[in-house]
């Protein structure tokens, strides 16, 4: 649990009871998020303390409850979509859950599933013979640059550059090259580079190392990306992602920049551009996931940074706090 900025600790909680339409979940293996080392930091605005985080899950099915589908049995391994939609808001009206006006994620507005145990409603299982629970619990964030993928509308025409190869960053690689693109990645640091060609990458740009805008030029043969994402949340790379983009392109923002960003906006009119945002993921997006890490060719033993059992939790959420530069992805093994 996060108690508040900078504190973590462990307590002991009822096992909590499963209604008619839930199952009761044992949690085998959590991914730590971007959102956690933010709760953890203070900075999250979407969160009261203390917090229970885990919405990136590998838990097996404990039991059922008593309207639940045959199709969901005890000791099953299943993952979980971690977020709620109310049904009513303009997000849900148009079909588009994943940005619901009130929704509440698992670990962010609500306690997550970083517990031996919790309770989730049977609708929001999903699950595959092929994966491990390491995969699994992989699913979610991957998701998250899937969405921001179907929100560029990326085709095997295009040329995509994605800001940023942390574990978002990698999802969007892999949905990007599995859509036939050919993906330019922009990252500060080789390692990282390195492990976004394994993730799918043609090319990785060190941004620090000479002029980012005429290596994108020579790339494209001066038109620019018909796409670029946004996987940092820097003010630099919100503004440079317009000037960068094609003309008629499409920008995907995911990160959130912590401060006012200021613009030149004649980009946005001279170059017709679509400025999307992307939030979270659909269904679609994880069993599209599901179905790029049954096939095998991602590299999830280079992706996981760490695996840590739950004693140790608090102790690498500091660590990342301190030097975030030296992970992509921890998980925390329940057992």
């Amino acid at each position: 649990m996060i108690d508040r900025p900078g504190s973590t600790s462990i307590i002991e909680k009822d096992r909590p009871i499963p209604g008619p339409n839930d199952v009761l979940l044992r949690t085998r293996v959590v991914g730590f998020c971007g959102s956690d080392l933010s709760t953890y930091r203070g900075l999250n605005p979407l969160v009261n303390y203390p917090r229970v985080p885990g919405h990136e899950i590998g838990a097996t099915i404990e039991s059922v409850g008593t309207e639940v589908p045959d199709k969901w049995k005890c000791g099953q391994d299943v993952l979980v979509l971690p977020y709620t939609a109310c049904g009513r808001c303009a997000a849900c009206r148009q079909g588009r859950v994943n940005c619901c006006q009130h929704n509440e994620t698992l670990g962010v507005q609500r306690d997550g599933a970083m517990a031996e145990y919790f309770v989730a409603p049977h609708d929001k299982l999903l699950t595959s013979s092929k994966l491990s629970l390491t995969e699994m619990a992989l699913v979610e964030p991957l998701t998250v640059g899937f969405h921001a993928v179907a929100r560029g509308r990326v085709t095997s025409e295009d040329t995509v550059a994605i800001f940023g190869c942390g574990a978002i960053g990698l999802g969007v690689i892999a949905g990007a090259a599995v859509r036939g693109a050919r993906v330019i990645a922009i990252d500060v640091d080789d390692s990282k580079l390195e492990l976004a060609c394994k993730c799918g990458a043609s090319i990785g740009i060190n941004s620090l190392q000479g002029s980012l805008h005429e290596q994108l030029q020579e790339l494209t043969e001066g038109r620019g990306p018909e796409v670029i994402v946004e996987a940092v949340g820097l003010g630099q790379t919100f503004r440079s992602a317009v000037e960068e983009v094609s003309f008629a392109g499409r920008v995907v923002y995911i990160g959130y920049a912590k401060a006012p960003v200021e613009y030149e906006t004649k980009f946005f009119v001279m170059k017709e551009l679509d400025i999307l945002g992307s939030r979270n993921a659909m269904e679609e997006d994880f069993q599209a996931v599901i179905g790029l890490l049954e096939g095998g060719s991602f590299p999830v033993e280079n992706v996981i940074t760490a695996c840590v059992p739950l004693l140790e939790a608090g102790t690498i959420l500091h660590q990342w706090s301190e030097a975030p530069a030296g992970f992509t992805k921890i998980q925390v093994d329940l057992g």
